[in-house]
């Protein structure tokens, strides 16, 4: 449990009004105190991220979020980050205590526009008498269309119900889906091509070469690493062809040429493109290099935090790259982690990372907010393929042909 990263956790967000409970739910629901709870209206001030598994989902991320109606001095910061926490939802569960319903309708459509499942639960039932309860739960049918669950996160009433209704939701989610599966079977032999460059912490590997050899692994192929420098040795100590080589965008020319002819190659950019986004609007979205120029504008978002090193890919190599081949003068952003711009309007392109380190609900929020501008948005790896000749030879399954 402990072990999954983050992104590979349901993201489950509780949203409500200052002083509905949902830190109280959250620490009945979990059966520990994650959250600091008080009878003061907004003691949850910031969002707070636990860790933890749901029977039929396995690991997911609980998220508590500070009270949508928050009119503290800080009040609009901590809804901005509210909504930020929207992005990355994949099932949303909304307490209310009143039948004042303005605030939860706005909250609900954002919901729905972000295709999030979502339960509406009644909290601190026991202080209600059942006609108020009653006239809660009808209200709120007519409202939402929805039947809301009573729930008691002081004496646990409904917190079972709770429980069992978000794992219910959550098993849909979870999708049978593997880095590589569609281009593998059984007892192939795979090449994974990855030079150990200056982000790359001593004595560990980063974290998309380790997520793909474990989905390697689970689909009983054969794996070898390698550094970029050893292909050549490698190919020709080797009884049968590799069945693929999984490369990084950097090196893809290099060992695009140095391949054996039925071996196919792909990278692992466009691999987790695949996995996290929308590959196709990635690769549409690559068009718009064709159409950059000086006066053009391009954000270049990345899902990590790091201190950026030298030779750092989103911040060093992919800006040379658009100097050199676009223009010089060409204006270039760069965001990281969960910052990202409230006004990509001013935007001709998005560069997006291979998000390693969001859900894939966060990655689809993002393409939404770029459709929705009208703004097209790529990856690293396509990216890179297109700047430097390599694109023709990319097809929408993930593969260089």
């Amino acid at each position: 449990m402990n072990s999954t990263p983050l992104a590979n956790r349901v993201h489950i967000s509780f949203f409500g009004k200052t002083n509905t409970g949902k830190s109280s739910v959250v620490n009945t629901l979990l059966k520990q105190d994650i959250a600091i709870v008080s009878d003061v209206a907004g003691t949850t001030t910031d969002i707070v991220y636990k860790t933890t598994e749901i029977n039929k989902i396995g690991a997911c991320v609980i998220i508590d979020t500070p009270g949508f109606d928050d009119v503290s001095i800080l009040g609009e910061k901590r809804i901005k980050l509210t909504e930020k926490a929207i992005r990355k939802t994949d099932i949303a569960v909304l307490l209310i205590c009143d039948d004042d319903f303005v605030e939860e309708k706005k909250w609900v459509n954002k919901f729905s526009e972000n295709s999030i499942p979502f339960i509406i639960a009644i909290n601190k039932v026991d202080v209600f008498d059942h006609s108020y309860i009653a006239y809660l739960e009808k209200k709120i049918e007519e409202n939402f269309d929805q039947n809301p669950i009573v729930v008691s996160a002081k004496d646990g009433e409904g917190i079972d119900y709770l429980y069992e209704k978000i794992a219910s939701i959550g098993e849909n989610l979870v999708e049978e889906t593997t880095l590589c599966a569609h281009l593998v079977s059984k007892d192939d032999l795979v090449l994974l091509v990855m030079p150990q460059d200056i982000q790359a912490p001593r004595g560990r590997l980063i974290l998309p070469q380790v997520q793909m050899i474990r989905d390697l692994l689970d689909n009983k192929c054969m794996v070898i690493c390698i550094n970029s420098d050893q292909i050549d040795e490698v190919i020709s100590i080797l009884n049968k062809e590799p069945r693929l080589i999984i490369t990084d965008s950097q090196v893809v020319d290099k060992i695009y040429e140095k391949k054996p002819k039925n071996t196919i190659i792909t990278t692992f950019s466009i691999l987790f493109s695949r996995y996290k986004g929308d590959i196709g609007t990635f690769i549409e979205g690559a068009k718009a290099l064709d159409f950059l120029d000086s006066k053009s504008k391009v954000l270049i978002a990345e899902s990590c935090t790091h201190k950026p090193l030298e030779e750092d890919i989103g911040r060093i190599k992919i800006p040379r790259l658009l100097r050199n081949v676009i223009d010089k003068d060409i204006g270039i952003d760069i965001c990281s982690g969960n910052d990202f711009p409230d006004d990509i309007s001013r935007y001709d392109l998005i560069i997006h990372c291979g998000a390693c380190m969001f859900n894939r609900k966060h990655v689809l929020s993002r393409i939404k907010i770029a459709r929705d501008a009208g703004v097209p948005i790529t990856n690293y790896g396509i990216a890179i393929a297109k700047l430097t000749g390599a694109s023709e030879r990319i097809d929408l399954s993930g593969v260089l042909k």
